[in-house]
């Protein structure tokens, strides 16, 4: 059994705000990725007045051996009424910034790319101000659907590879590297001005030469972005860490990914793919499209 590492500590959440939001998302009957895969985060991404919004969802289509994120269930039929509950949570909670995801769709005929449109136009229509960041499935190389999210114009496709090749039989069976990898080609061809973002996990047994070229594929794929964090088991029945990375090896990943042109590379243990999120504000300023 890997033990782990004092680095990995989190610090303790400011409950009072925690339970704020928490009471939004409770009577807007709202479901986030915070809570549904088990993030470290959550305390303080809670207590700063945030959260990731996980829409038509819980139940996943796909069974990946990582995530602990419902793949049991049966998936329901769309809400009708779930975007405008997600823009009235993001009124309510203020957002300046907001990352909505999904479960896998799988069974949808368009892998439910109209539901994340009609959610971004719901928040556009409330609360304006407040840029919006997808973080999408692989849509099963479904092109139009993503076009048409796109369509919706979000500010950040964010699309995550998750680990190496190597690793995605074991890891991401139901997933195809390279469609990850075309999905983000396909964003930049259709939206040039749409900001890209991918993320990958480690301590599943990959080497430091293998995450440098799926870096290096996200460059090539056009990725503006990219997160890396430590991969931590949900419970005993997912896939053990195979290691602690340090966080020195962090800094040498965002190092490299910041000299192959990357317009920004957020590296640590703690870092997820929607971890303050909002910062791409400040990038978008830095970098206009």
């Amino acid at each position: 059994m890997v033990v782990k590492p004092d680095w990995l500590r989190v610090k303790a959440p400011q409950w009072e705000r925690v339970g704020s939001v928490k009471e939004i998302l409770r009577d807007l009957a709202l479901n986030t990725v915070c809570e549904e895969a088990s993030c470290p985060n959550i305390g303080e991404c809670f207590s700063h007045g945030t959260a990731t919004f996980l829409i038509m969802g819980p139940a996943c289509t796909r069974a990946c051996p990582y995530c602990d994120i419902d793949f049991e269930k049966k998936p329901q039929p769309l809400d009708p009424t779930e975007p405008a509950r997600l823009a009235e949570a993001v009124r309510r909670m203020k957002l300046n910034h907001v990352v909505i995801t999904s479960v896998n769709r799988d069974d949808l005929p368009d892998e439910g790319a109209s539901q994340f449109v009609r959610c971004i136009q719901a928040v556009r229509t409330a609360s304006p101000q407040t840029t919006i960041e997808v973080l999408i499935p692989d849509l099963c190389g479904n092109w139009e659907a993503l076009a048409l999210i796109l369509q919706a114009q979000p500010e950040v496709l964010n699309h995550n590879t998750e680990t190496i090749p190597r690793l995605y039989r074991r890891v991401r069976p139901q997933g195809d590297y390279g469609r990850s990898l075309e999905l983000l080609h396909q964003t930049r061809q259709i939206s040039p001005a749409t900001y890209t973002k991918s993320g990958i996990m480690v301590g599943l047994g990959e080497t430091d030469e293998e995450v440098r070229q799926v870096m290096e594929d996200l460059r090539e794929a056009s990725c503006d972005i990219l997160t890396i964090g430590q991969y931590l088991q949900p419970s005993q029945k997912h896939l053990g860490v195979q290691e602690f990375v340090t966080p020195g090896q962090f800094d040498a990943w965002r190092e490299f990914g910041e000299s192959l042109g990357f317009l920004q590379v957020v590296s640590s243990p703690l870092t997820r793919s929607s971890y303050h999120a909002e910062q791409v504000r400040d990038l978008m300023q830095e970098y206009p499209r």
